[in-house]
């Protein structure tokens, strides 16, 4: 039951992310959203029993990727910042959203915290395993995403690109 609730409250936070990263008008509030959105999902990895993939989930894509995002955002974006009052999507759902989500944590880690034990699952292979399967198997695909993602990153730059 426990392990059901905490499933429901980060996969509705991670839907609730995902859908104020598109209502935001400013990148850094979609930036910010995206991280909200990239931690939710670890944690449902976590869940699902791949320990590997949430921790990569972190530390890749809410970490690295995300301070990329925000640096290229904050490049792109050079000219006079804008003052704004702030998220109104933020202003009118969340702060309801994060009090009830304080709320349902409170109320799951009271009736269920020290009673049942979080079952997180059935991890099939080690670290070791994934990186072999990675680096020898996988390789080629591997490079080539790799290729790719430095190729968008190029044509955004190019296209952001501000004339002299």
């Amino acid at each position: 039951m426990l392990h059901q609730a905490l499933f429901f409250i980060f996969a509705i936070v991670a839907v609730a992310g995902a859908v104020n990263l598109l209502a935001q008008r400013h990148p850094i509030n979609s930036a910010l959203s995206l991280i909200v959105v990239m931690v939710s999902l670890s944690v449902l990895y976590l869940m699902l029993g791949a320990e590997f993939v949430a921790a990569v989930q972190v530390i890749v894509y809410a970490g690295a990727i995300m301070v990329l995002f925000v640096l290229t955002i904050m490049l792109l974006n050079a000219g006079e910042e804008e003052r704004t009052d702030g998220s109104r999507v933020a202003a009118r759902f969340g702060y309801p959203a994060a009090a009830l989500f304080v709320v349902l944590m409170t109320w799951v880690v009271t009736r269920y915290g020290s009673a049942v034990p979080i079952h997180l699952g059935e991890f099939l292979g080690s670290t070791q395993d994934v990186a072999r399967l990675l680096f020898r198997e996988f390789l080629l695909p591997f490079e080539v995403t790799s290729v790719l993602i430095l190729v968008a990153i190029m044509g955004a730059v190019v296209l952001a690109r501000r004339e002299p």
